[in-house]
């Protein structure tokens, strides 16, 4: 296995995680913590796209309220399941498994940050939240605030698809 898929999965991987736990920090000292009720937006494509914050105690869209512990500790066993699918069992020979991992392992160690506690607020209590804060609003539905590691998961989890469709198969080897 090359040397460069290593490489490959640090940097895209370390980029990920950095460009989401820098956007979460930026934003939330900017817009501060979230606060109930209108005025809270502040638009780029004004009732369309924007910045909000908000916190999420669970997963996916909220739910599993009360669970971030449990879902840190699956996300720990993502990651060392990841890492031995692409090192041990060699899976890093295909560079776009490779690049597609490596922005799921960024998406889950941005938001891992966040669910172990390891973030302060402006006003400086800590906080074992996920940290969200991009808004999108079409008519009168507006979809739960998002993060980049979740957009760097959806990314990751939509390539994944797309590999394992794409991806010619291997032929079984020839029993003598």
């Amino acid at each position: 296995m090359p040397v460069s898929r290593y490489l490959v999965y640090s940097i895209v991987t370390i980029f990920g995680c950095a460009s989401d736990l820098l956007s979460k920090y930026w934003v939330f000292q900017w817009r501060g913590m979230p606060r109930p009720g209108p005025g809270n937006e502040w638009w780029i494509i004004e009732g369309y796209v924007g910045v909000e914050t908000s916190l999420n105690p669970g997963a996916l869209f909220g739910f599993g309220k009360g669970y971030g512990l449990v879902f840190a500790g699956l996300s720990v066993v993502a990651i060392i399941g990841i890492c031995f699918w692409l090192f041990a069992r060699k899976a890093a020979n295909d560079l776009l498994l490779t690049f597609t991992l490596s922005l799921v392992s960024g998406g889950i160690l941005g938001n891992l940050y966040d669910r172990l506690g390891l973030w302060k607020s402006p006003d400086g209590v800590w906080h074992n939240e996920v940290r969200d804060w991009i808004l999108f609003r079409w008519q009168d539905h507006t979809w739960p605030n998002f993060n980049i590691a979740d957009s760097l998961l959806v990314v990751g989890a939509m390539l994944l698809v797309w590999h394992a469709f794409v991806t010619p198969e291997e032929p079984a080897p020839l029993k003598k």
